[in-house]
């Protein structure tokens, strides 16, 4: 029998753990008018695998109340307990380009001490597309962590700031492929003589990766 909107209340407000994310699980199957509120219920159980299965939906869903999403979204963002809920709801925001939430996302990326939360702020702001990042952006480029700083690259590429070329040219010669990889995919997001220069010259890369990213930027 395939899952309503009552049994999977009945599954969300259950006291066994294993029924509610069951049921946070099975809300997906509903359409998202019916399955919207049963997610903003789940997002603020009291246990942090509930919260992160709900929070980690609403990217698709919270578009039906964009206002109310955002109120909870940054809620979670600066106030629960665990990082992993936190990362979720900054995907959210920048999946939904929340860019009321520009300065929650970046004052918890100056004060957290973890690595995934910091993380998913800095792949967010790509999507969220505020002109504002560039600066917290150039930043994370000189993280010691190393998927902040590549998450950082990506990013940048999102955002399209011409500012940002020089500093993307600067990672062409990365030893690390991945590092060039997204370098490549980055660059093809501008159109100068620069990059397009940058781009042929990766696309000899030894890495077949890299230079498949790089063939696709550059014309036929």
């Amino acid at each position: 029998m395939s899952p309503t909107p009552d049994s999977i209340k009945q599954l969300i407000e259950s006291s066994d753990l294993g029924d509610r994310l069951r049921g946070v699980n099975q809300a997906r199957e509903l359409d998202p008018a019916a399955g919207y509120q049963l997610i903003m219920q789940a997002s603020q159980d009291d246990n942090a695998r509930v919260r992160y299965a709900a929070v980690s939906q609403l990217d698709t869903l919270g578009d039906q109340n964009r206002q109310e999403t955002a109120k909870l979204l940054r809620h979670l963002l600066l106030n629960d307990p665990e990082a992993d809920v936190q990362s979720a709801a900054a995907d959210a925001l920048g999946g939904l380009k929340l860019t009321e939430a520009f300065e929650e996302l970046q004052s918890v990326y100056h004060t957290t001490d973890e690595w995934l939360l910091k993380f998913s702020i800095v792949a967010a702001l790509g999507e969220l597309g505020d002109p504002r990042s560039f600066d917290l952006l150039t930043q994370a480029l000189e993280s010691d962590i190393t998927l902040v700083s590549t998450a950082a690259i990506g990013s940048l590429g999102e955002l399209g700031d011409p500012r940002a070329v020089p500093l993307l040219l600067s990672y062409v010669q990365a030893d690390d492929w991945q590092v060039r990889h997204r370098v490549a995919q980055a660059l093809g997001q501008f159109d100068t003589p620069e990059v397009k220069a940058a781009l042929a010259q990766l696309s000899q890369d030894t890495s077949a990766t890299v230079a498949d990213a790089a063939k696709h930027h550059l014309p036929e």
